[in-house]
């Protein structure tokens, strides 16, 4: 049985020292944080240079492309992660940070072990789990043998092939304001794809920046996607990051893994795609 895509506070208290953990809060002072107080044993994972590559064109893959998945493999055994690790990722934004984004990327190289901290490092150190300045030294475990990304992408040719069919769907994370073009303050343009639906990544989170639960997630899901089969659903935010938390609140609520646009909005509104009217 694959593990679940979540773990709380209480349950990684005695994973630690046997779970690799993952610190992958982002933002500018992200590294001044970890530097001054993490998990135990926790590896700093940066989301520009680790789980992205470097965007040679935004208009041609986003601000926060995928790298090679044979490279990502070499990082991961870098990690001291092997086939038999569980892994632990946290962020501080409810996994929408970016721990759901090195989620998403261990589950496609073919890593089932791992999971997200709900509610994140805030959610650790209230249920009063320590921390540490401490560097870890995690032992090169080789590559991981996985060679190609497994679960499900879609790119903007096919985006805009879906976006036009009522079959399936084109699903955009981002919040509502910036779904209706009424600010972007990241991407050079505002708007949305045309045909697409929002869900607010923040919906689907609780006031302590847990998960809703699964049966809370799924209705709130099918409010938006209505009875189409999940693999008739494409997520996407404004660079591939923050939908990847739609993707595990999916996988959290039973419905199965939609496909992720890495592109995303970033790529579309650079490429001189249509920007359509609200749905």
């Amino acid at each position: 049985m694959v593990p679940a895509p979540l773990i709380d506070a209480v349950q990684l208290r005695a994973k630690l020292g046997r779970a690799v953990l993952l610190d992958v809060r982002s933002g500018a002072d992200a590294r001044a944080r970890y530097d001054a107080a993490h998990l135990p044993g926790a590896i700093w994972v940066d989301l520009e240079r680790d789980l992205s590559a470097r965007p040679t064109d935004p208009a041609h893959g986003g601000r926060h492309p995928l790298p090679a998945a044979t490279a990502f493999a070499e990082l991961v055994g870098r990690w001291g992660i092997d086939p038999d690790s569980d892994v632990v990722a946290y962020d501080a934004a409810s996994g929408a940070n970016a721990a759901a984004r090195a989620w998403w990327m261990l589950r496609s190289l073919g890593h089932e072990r791992c999971a997200v901290l709900d509610g994140g490092y805030d959610a650790a150190v209230r249920a009063g789990l320590p921390t540490t300045a401490a560097l870890p030294l995690p032992a090169d475990r080789g590559p991981y043998p996985s060679s190609a990304w497994h679960w499900p992408t879609i790119d903007a040719d096919a985006v805009d092939l879906w976006r036009r069919d009522p079959a399936h769907l084109v699903v955009d994370a981002r919040s509502p304001a910036r779904f209706r073009g009424e600010e972007e303050l990241i991407d050079p343009v505002a708007g949305h794809i045309p045909g697409a639906a929002n869900l607010f990544h923040l919906s689907l989170v609780d006031e302590r920046g847990a998960l809703l639960a699964p049966g809370a997630v799924a209705a709130r899901v099918r409010e938006v996607v209505g009875d189409r089969r999940i693999d008739a659903v494409a997520v996407h935010c404004g660079s591939g990051v923050t939908a990847c938390l739609l993707v595990l609140a999916m996988v959290h609520a039973g419905l199965g893994v939609p496909r992720l646009y890495v592109g995303s909005w970033s790529e579309w509104c650079r490429a001189n795609r249509p920007r359509g009217p609200v749905r």
